[in-house]
């Protein structure tokens, strides 16, 4: 019986060679890991394992999100050595895909790693890159270029891309239907205080108006359009609503320039609209005083919100 359990374990067992696995089956393995999992353990067995590790076939996607859902260390992935980090995995990613990235979602890269992206994968077809101090037009109008099958992006919190690079990415990229262009509260700041730098929260981009044109001039086929926090105002929403005709969501959180009766007058138009978030949220009397509208009454037809009555 001993010596059965002796060959079974000899032949299958704890004495095999996991390194002379062919490279389809650890190609096959590794693709059930995780991201993290792949990153941080089988590159580091062998040669063998390594080279698998950076197979084509495992850099489709490139999705960083889920590290960020926990804010312990948020304040830590504004510094230039996390920066360095993100640049130098989102570069091995570009690098290892072979053109076949398709889904990229990170946060705090730079131009130096987005310009290879927008050289290297023609087929990219989702770019989130949220809060990216510096990730400017100079990139963005590469990756609007040469990304042309892009049909998701996300530039919210990236206050150095303005409306130029929006005019760029509408009228090269036809399949555009979702843009997530939200900015910070900067109504409330408190709840980046601390983690977001100074500078960088009054470094707000002003021009909701430029960027309303750009979106609602070039991008024509638009479905989903999320703009929280953006100072446009009552012309740019009717540019907006006037050109993409086909929005089904519309997210207008923190838009402090708009009226309910703005909202309902622009929107009318929009026959496939199924959903808009309004701008219902309190405002502080620091940031708003009382004098500025003469009453509260017309706080609650601005804001829609039971909060001011008194």
């Amino acid at each position: 019986m001993d010596n059965e359990g002796g060959q079974v374990e000899a032949e299958f067992g704890l004495n095999s060679d996991w390194s002379e696995l062919t490279h389809e089956c650890l190609t096959n393995v590794l693709a059930r890991l995780t991201l993290h999992d792949r990153w941080t353990g089988p590159m580091f067995v062998c040669k063998s394992w390594l080279h698998a590790s950076k197979d084509s076939s495992l850099f489709s996607t490139l999705d960083l999100e889920p590290h960020f859902d926990s804010p312990a260390d948020s304040a830590h992935w504004w510094t230039p050595d996390f920066e360095r980090k993100i640049d130098a995995m989102l570069r091995s990613a570009t690098d290892w895909s072979g053109g076949s990235l398709t889904e990229i979602r990170v946060r705090h890269c730079s131009d130096r790693s987005l310009s290879l992206v927008a050289d290297r994968c023609p087929n990219l077809e989702v770019l989130s890159i949220r809060s990216c101090p510096n990730v400017t037009d100079a990139s963005m109008d590469r990756v609007a270029f040469r990304c042309l099958k892009l049909r998701e992006v996300d530039i919210s919190y990236c206050y150095e891309i303005s409306h130029e690079s929006l005019v760029f990415l509408g009228r090269n990229c036809p399949n555009l239907k979702i843009l997530k262009r939200n900015l910070m509260n900067w109504l409330d700041p408190s709840q980046h205080i601390g983690i977001v730098p100074n500078e960088y929260l009054n470094a707000c981009p002003q021009d909701g108006d430029s960027e309303a044109a750009a979106i609602g001039k070039t991008m024509p086929h638009l479905e989903r359009l999320e703009l929280r926090f953006s100072k446009l105002s009552a012309k740019g929403l009717a540019l907006i609503c006037d050109g993409c005709l086909n929005l089904e969501y519309l997210d207008l959180s923190g838009c402090a320039n708009l009226t309910s009766r703005d909202i309902v007058n622009a929107t009318s138009n929009l026959k496939n609209l199924k959903k808009v978030e309004k701008p219902n949220f309190y405002i502080p009397r620091s940031v708003f005083h009382t004098e500025r509208y003469g009453h509260w009454r017309l706080y609650d037809d601005r804001f829609q919100t039971d909060a001011f009555r008194i």
